[in-house]
Order: structure tokens, then C-alpha cells, then sequence
């Protein structure tokens, strides 16, 4: 079982800007809590998010000796998985290939043709320089314009990342439309169909349709399971209104087993999380 803790997505939709020794003193508190990775910021352009311009200052002031905690940068376009690619700290690279256009367009100014030519290039860089792709599937279960969707779409997607010999995929819930009528299906018929690829849920949630989302995804097969403390965050680049992410507290009660977490410092963190995001 792997918690990936994303403070990325928690910070990036907050207009305040958080100090960059804060935003570092967060992921340092979170780095000895033992979740498997860290989405820690992104290298994308500060015009598109503002809040994590700072990405590269604060990798510089974490604290990595002792922890098993990897690191995962998200990069929108090659320029920026290159900018990652220089730090030998960050272990994947996120791109958001999405299954709406009108989201690729507005979360990375190029159509879905062009972002699956972004993500080979992106692919090439990874392995060059020893890092692993993880490609998020955004819009996996629907989307908020109108455009048509269908999990054939997200089928044909991951059969051309399986070419591209993607082995990170994160079925992604960007505004929180999915349910066990749609999760099952697709989390059971995509790990049959690739069991090379590590499938993972990236899900957005209200509070009271968390468990139904974790209990679909993990009963299909899923062992990979995004969140952010306390359900902070949401993506900015979505539409107006945040739909918060799968709280962390939420789902390590619902495994009740030993995900060799550390509860002392994982409720350090919770309480410092308070502070952060009290703005």
C-alpha cells in the first residue's frame, strides 16, 4: 500500500502566497511521517501557479538524510521537466495528460495529441536522467464541460502510455465526480488489461463521499492512493469552485493495518497543517 502526501495540491490553489520556510517546514515535518512519496511542488510557469514559484527554494531547504520518502515534482511541459531534471533529489516527474481537451488546454495550453507528444518527450528526459514519469489522467471520470466522455477514452489514453512504457498511472477525480458506478469498472479493467503499469487513485472528494471512492478503488485493485492531509486543496485550473482532496487521516483509519507510518509525527503534522493553511 502507498500514501502519496500531496501538500502540492493542498498549497496550489491558495491566492496568499505561503512563505517559502513555511511551506519548507510543512514537507520537512511531513518527510518524517514514512508515506511513500511526497508531491512536494511543481515546475511550471508562476504566471499559471503562483504559489509554487518558489518550488526550487524549497527543495533546497529540506531535510532528506533521514527519511524513505521520495519526491514528486509536477512539470506541465518539457522546459519544466527539465528544470526538475537538474535536481537529483526529485525522483518523479507528474504530467497531467487529460481526458477533456478544453482541461488540456487550460491546464497545459496544448491539445490531448500534443500533451501524449510532450509525454514521450518527458518520458525520454525521465529515463536519461534517472527519474520515473507518473502520468495523471485528469478528468478520468468526467468532466464539467459538456464534452463527450466515455471509459473507452480513458482506455485508449493508457494503451498509448503502456507504448510509451509509462509505468506510473493516476486515475485522476479532478472535480470529484466519481463513484463506485464508475471506478470499479475502470480501476478492474485497467490493471487486468496492464498489469505492468502501478495504477493509482487521484481523487477529489466532498467529505461525506470519501470512503465510498476509497472502498471502490481498493476493492478493484488500486494500492496507490493520493491525498493531502485534512482534504486541503483542490485544482485551480478545474473550474471555480475547489473540490477538496482525499483526506490522509480518512484513509489510513480505513486501512487499519500497519502502513508503517509514523502516528506521532503524522499528528504533528496534522496540527501544523492547521497553521499553514489558516490563511
Amino acid at each position: 500500500m502507498k500514501i502519496i502526501e500531496c501538500p502540492r495540491d493542498a498549497m496550489q490553489g491558495i491566492s496568499e502566497f505561503i512563505p517559502t520556510d513555511i511551506k519548507a517546514a510543512y514537507i520537512n515535518q511531513l518527510l518524517k511521517v514514512g508515506f511513500d512519496t511526497i508531491d512536494f511542488g511543481s515546475f511550471v510557469s508562476p504566471k499559471a501557479i503562483p504559489q509554487l514559484k518558489d518550488t526550487a527554494q524549497v527543495l533546497a531547504q529540506l531535510y532528506l538524510e533521514n527519511t524513505n520518502s521520495k519526491l514528486l515534482s509536477i512539470i506541465a511541459n518539457t522546459r519544466g521537466a527539465t528544470d526538475a531534471c537538474k535536481f537529483q533529489e526529485i525522483n518523479y516527474l507528474g504530467f497531467p495528460l487529460s481526458v477533456s481537451e478544453q482541461f488540456q488546454q487550460r491546464n497545459t495550453k496544448k491539445s490531448i495529441a500534443q500533451a501524449l507528444s510532450t509525454v514521450e518527450e518527458i518520458q525520454n528526459l525521465a529515463i536519461k536522467n534517472n527519474k520515473e514519469l507518473v502520468v495523471y489522467l485528469s478528468m478520468a471520470f468526467g468532466n464539467p464541460y459538456g464534452e463527450n466522455y466515455h471509459p473507452d477514452i480513458v482506455a485508449e489514453l493508457t494503451e498509448k502510455l503502456h507504448q510509451l512504457e509509462v509505468g506510473i498511472v493516476a486515475l485522476s477525480d479532478t472535480i470529484g465526480v466519481s463513484s463506485p458506478i464508475n471506478i470499479a469498472p475502470l480501476f478492474s479493467t485497467l490493471i487486468q488489461e496492464y498489469p505492468t503499469i502501478e495504477f493509482g487513485a487521484h481523487s477529489h472528494t466532498t467529505p461525506d463521499k470519501w470512503e465510498e471512492k476509497v472502498e471502490s478503488a481498493y476493492q478493484n485493485g488500486c494500492r496507490r492512493f493520493d491525498a493531502a492531509l485534512k482534504g486541503y486543496g483542490g485544482c485551480p485550473m478545474a473550474k471555480d469552485n475547489l473540490v477538496g482532496n482525499m483526506p490522509t487521516e480518512k484513509l489510513i483509519t480505513y486501512f487499519a493495518e500497519d502502513l508503517g507510518l509514523n502516528n506521532q509525527e503524522l499528528e504533528k503534522s496534522l496540527m501544523l497543517s492547521s497553521s499553514v493553511f489558516k490563511r
